[in-house]
């Protein structure tokens, strides 16, 4: 999965980053203002329709962490440059209401993250697509509940660490509005920081029945997760991962990524940090649409 030394050299055509400020409620129903990066592609055309992928950060970042910490822009630059897809929108939110320094100052509360992580639920449908996507011409007829349900199949969310927790939850929770997803080293927490070990059979079970409830099956959405062995979330993913595949009429295992709905790949050695990350994003973007 390593990526070649060339692509550090830059691509022949580089996309730029527009900033999408909107304006959110929080727990007390109080106003608080956030704002979203955008990654537009080189050749953006805004007479055309595109797919769109929201990225969200790790424990402690914000809308800048991907690109102040990773080279994930280098990366869908060559992407794209190369052809190895069709160039698309990467959106950059947040899920914290305010700046995340301000809660890790005594180390990592995580009932408090995964509570931001649930209220982030509401703030996605509600504020983060309008917003993002009344600015960029997606494949959305209209920035509306309704015209995100109608070009779900348009749309992915993938994250690292409580970005990957993240993704979990937006596709139990809005999987009517997002059809892939690239959860990278992170396990679902509906049942603790530990759910993904200590509750892996109940986890996996509450994951196939919210597809189910959703009456949706394989055939509807694709999932493409990925940790390393060194991985601080390796211990709780991986037996999830694992259980998942007892319901294969909703999560169909397959080793190679055009088959099935259902992927995962474990890097020998990798450890829980954007260096590893970035090159997960780079092995399945060609995946998602195509």
């Amino acid at each position: 999965m390593e990526l070649d030394n060339h692509v550090w050299k830059g691509p022949a055509h580089r996309g730029s980053i527009v900033r999408v400020d909107y304006r959110t409620t929080g727990p007390e129903d109080e106003y608080i203002h956030k704002y979203v990066n955008v990654y537009v592609p080189y050749g953006y055309d805004a007479d055309k329709p595109y797919n769109i992928l929201y990225l969200m950060h790790g424990g402690g970042g914000n809308p800048d962490t991907w690109l102040d910490s990773t080279m994930v822009k280098n990366v869908l630059d060559q992407s794209f440059d190369w052809e190895r897809c069709k160039p698309f929108l990467v959106a950059f939110p947040s899920f914290y209401l305010g700046p995340s320094h301000d809660h890790r100052t005594n180390g990592v509360n995580g009932e408090w993250e995964y509570a931001q992580v649930m209220h982030f639920m509401k703030e996605f449908e509600e504020d983060v697509m309008p917003a993002v996507e009344s600015r960029f011409h997606t494949c959305a007829a209209h920035a509306t509940l309704e015209g995100f349900k109608a070009s779900r199949e348009h749309r992915a969310f993938g994250g690292f660490s409580m970005g990957s927790v993240t993704t979990w939850e937006v596709m139990m929770n809005h999987l009517d509005k997002v059809s892939v997803f690239l959860p990278i080293s992170g396990d679902v927490w509906r049942f603790g920081r530990f759910g993904g070990s200590e509750k892996c059979a109940e986890t996996a079970r509450l994951m196939a029945d919210t597809v189910k409830g959703f009456g949706m099956t394989a055939a509807d959405f694709r999932i493409y997760a990925g940790t390393g062995t060194e991985d601080i979330a390796y211990p709780n993913m991986f037996p999830m991962l694992e259980e998942m595949k007892k319901y294969p009429e909703v999560f169909a295992y397959d080793e190679d990524a055009t088959k099935g709905n259902f992927h995962y790949a474990i890097e020998e050695g990798a450890k829980h940090n954007y260096w590893e990350v970035y090159q997960w994003v780079w092995r399945y973007l060609p995946y998602f649409w195509g």
